[in-house]
């Protein structure tokens, strides 16, 4: 039964959230290992996000079943006002689970997704935003230059091609390029192939310039356009996530990028700010002899499995 009258009820309106939303997803199971510097790289993630975006925005961070100590620092973020909505998932769902709700509930017209190891320089969210807004039929926009497979851009090139204005052409600098292929671990040979090898698409439109292209580990789309292409596969813990390049490429969306670095992939250590981004490709220390022995292709293959191994049972 109820007693007295909930005060609620009295309010004359609530808050409101802002137009966009930042939606970061993370997941560190354990500070060790592969994982050692991920909470760090976290840190650094955030603070970049929220220095000098453009546009203010709230934060929404989905934790995929994280250890205490990274869930902690979260719950922490939250109370001191940081963070605006929080999800922690008991259980590791996958990207394509942790999508299917963070694309649906992000409050936002706007979400701007992120991984949990994009750093980012200011006003990326503001560039972004131009781009979704300009151009008409807009999927998504991602906030760096990159070279992205072409056969999840052709939607974009076909329509450039009779309503604006198209180049095509190394547009891309060379150290650009080189900086954002490194720290996915591709050495200077294979990156000078692929450099020498393939294009850049450059769209002018209503003034605005964006390359053709866009990824699925950063991106600004708005709300109702993601809403479009739920739900993701859920089976795996990752792999799904080239299910929304080729749909929004299949539905006849653009796919850009803006047309200068505003967002920098660390992966899984602080190594870029160190300053020690392909350091070791291009043989500037010399390499002790168990080192070398360690990276002898069978004795690599077998501990690795072993290590992967090892995670499928804690953490599958």
């Amino acid at each position: 039964m109820r007693k007295g009258q909930n005060p609620a009820k009295t309010a004359k309106s609530v808050a409101k959230p802002e137009r966009v939303t930042v939606a970061l997803l993370n997941y560190i199971p354990f500070l060790s290992g592969f994982y050692a510097e991920t909470l760090d790289v976290l840190k650094v993630s955030l603070e970049s996000m929220r220095k000098d975006a453009g546009l203010p925005f709230d934060l929404m961070v989905f934790d995929n079943g994280s250890c205490t100590e990274v869930r902690e620092y979260l719950v922490n973020e939250k109370e001191e006002g940081r963070i605006q909505y929080l999800i922690l998932s008991e259980k590791n769902m996958g990207k394509g689970g942790a999508w299917n709700v963070m694309l649906a509930g992000a409050p936002g017209n706007i979400i701007a997704y992120t991984d949990a190891d994009v750093l980012f320089s200011p006003n990326w969210l503001s560039r972004s935003v131009e781009i979704l807004e300009t151009f008409p039929n807009a999927g998504m926009v991602t906030a760096r230059p990159f070279r992205t497979p072409p056969e999840f851009y052709e939607s974009t090139v076909k329509w450039a091609k009779e309503n604006a204005t198209l180049e095509e052409g190394q547009f891309i600098p060379w150290e650009t390029f080189l900086e954002f292929n490194l720290s996915l671990g591709q050495t200077d040979e294979e990156n000078i192939k692929v450099y020498a090898e393939t294009r850049d698409w450059r769209i002018v439109y209503k003034g605005v310039i964006a390359m053709a292209g866009a990824s699925h580990w950063q991106f600004t789309a708005y709300k109702s356009t993601l809403q479009q292409f739920l739900p993701f596969d859920m089976e795996k813990p990752m792999g799904q996530v080239r299910q929304l390049d080729k749909r929004m490429n299949d539905a006849g969306l653009l796919r850009l990028m803006v047309s200068d670095p505003l967002a920098m992939n660390m992966s899984n250590t602080l190594g870029y700010l160190r300053g020690e981004l392909g350091k070791r490709d291009r043989g500037k220390k010399k390499t002790g002899l168990g080192k070398r022995v360690l990276e002898l292709p069978p004795i690599k293959k077998m501990l690795l499995a072993v290590y992967n191994k090892i995670f499928s049972w804690y953490y599958s």
